[in-house]
């Protein structure tokens, strides 16, 4: 099989969030400009958020909340350990970015004197702001399309190509076929998510992750493998939510008057959501399963709980729920630990990156789940989409452009031949990641 060879001026690794709002920031900048998205899924929807979205989970908001609030509230919940200028950075553009996001159709809610609705979810400050846009995805993806940017469908990263010290561009796979995608690039932005299957989901299920069960790791892997740092490594997360379906629902939930309740009837979460190593150590002590109470709040609230959970985000839960014959007035939702992950969105791991989005490679830039912002959320992705786009126009436009290093793609080209190659092999592939899986869980996290 021929390799297919596509030029760009930008590739972005991953169309999910950080990825689309990236390749429009590019395209505003420099209209002229080629960019190529590499997307392992449909771009349409694809990544973390593949549908909706019910909150903007930071925003410093003018007047009632500082940037410097926030770096103080996020340091408390990370132990300390935090590189403050990102989170800075990211908490400081935040506002300007929902003033744009509403320019664009998506709906954050006001109150009668024409104030942004905001819940409690860090130690400290107000920064979750309700959004009700359950097609963000479809938007932004579109956006980035009208503007220009390509999406190469069904095709994963696979190694980032360098030459002279700097990146080249990248080496993809396409997942259907088994070709080979070769980019030239003057710039790389990885927007790869996490690592979603690293250990088994209490279903046992291989893909039932609460992440996007594409998200394997390879944007941290091909940054490594180019000499770029990796942080955090060793911090993997999971998270008590709703059993056997794995679905966020806390911040949703609880800051809206929900319990977090043990098995004796004890009280260990309402109101807030920073208090997680609280769920863990009561699941370890045994008092679980643990589960969220919603009975007690008005009907009003448990409908618009109800509306946010069935329409915005994963609309699926409302057949869920409903299958299993679970009323939020009469039954409380059981919570379960889900499977370990590796993310800078809600954890502490990833590629290293500075307040510019700027990885230890010259013209490689990270942003998203990939990149270590800790507990950046679905705001990290879109500011440091855009604060990667800008580094990365301005160092295409200072620098010469790049040629490909024929030798290394032969080398990636011979590698994933071998892989390809499953004769004498009697293992199932998803045998082998069942049991890799299972592995990492029992004796590794």
């Amino acid at each position: 099989m021929k390799n297919r060879y596509l030029e760009a001026d930008l590739i972005i690794v991953g169309g999910g969030s950080a990825g689309c709002l990236a390749a429009i920031r590019a395209l505003e900048l420099k209209p002229d400009l080629k960019v190529v998205i590499f997307e392992k899924g449909d771009i349409q929807y694809s990544g973390s958020i593949a549908r909706g979205m019910d909150a903007l989970n930071i925003v410093a908001i003018p007047n009632f909340t500082t940037p410097e609030l926030y770096v103080e509230a996020v340091s408390m919940g990370c132990g300390g350990i935090l590189d403050a200028p990102a989170s800075y950075v990211m908490a400081k553009r935040s506002f300007e970015l929902l003033k744009k996001l509403e320019g664009w159709g998506v709906y954050f809610p006001v109150d009668k004197a024409g104030q942004y609705r905001t819940l409690q979810y860090h130690a400290k400050g107000r920064f979750l702001t309700a959004m009700e846009e359950p097609n963000l995805k479809t938007m932004i993806s579109r956006l980035a399309l009208e503007k220009g940017a390509v999406a190469v469908n069904r095709v994963m990263g696979l190694e980032l190509l360098m030459d002279s010290g700097r990146v080249a561009g990248v080496v993809g796979l396409n997942v259907r076929s088994g070709e080979l995608v070769v980019c030239r690039a003057n710039a790389v932005i990885l927007a790869a998510g996490g690592t979603a299957r690293f250990t088994l989901p209490n279903s046992g299920y291989l893909y039932g992750t609460f992440d996007y069960p594409g998200n394997t790791g390879d944007g941290y892997v091909m940054a490594y493998k180019a000499g770029a740092s990796l942080t955090g490594m060793e911090f993997s997360r999971r998270t008590l939510l709703i059993k056997d379906a794995n679905m966020p629902l806390l911040a949703i939930t609880v800051t809206r008057g929900g319990r977090v309740m043990d098995i004796f009837d004890n009280i260990i979460m309402e109101n807030e959501c920073h208090s997680l190593s609280r769920m863990e150590e009561a699941f370890a002590q045994g008092r679980g399963p643990l589960r969220i109470k919603l009975s007690h709040l008005k009907p009003e609230v448990i409908e618009e709980i109800e509306h946010i959970l069935f329409t915005t985000e994963r609309p699926v839960q409302e057949r869920f729920f409903k299958g299993r014959g679970v009323d939020f007035r009469k039954s409380d939702i059981e919570l379960w630990p889900t499977e370990c992950q590796l993310c800078g969105g809600h954890g502490m791991a990833g590629v290293v990156v500075n307040e510019k989005a700027e990885t230890t490679v010259p013209g490689l830039y990270a942003a998203g789940d990939v990149a270590a912002v800790p507990k950046q959320h679905l705001t990290g992705a879109f500011v440091f989409g855009e604060v990667a786009a800008e580094r990365a126009v301005e160092f295409i436009a200072s620098n010469e452009p790049v040629k490909l290093d024929q030798d290394r793609i032969k080398a990636v080209e011979a590698r994933c031949n071998r892989l390809a190659d499953t004769s004498g092999r009697e293992i199932d592939v998803r045998d082998f990641e069942y049991k890799v899986r299972r592995l990492i869980g029992d004796y590794v996290v």
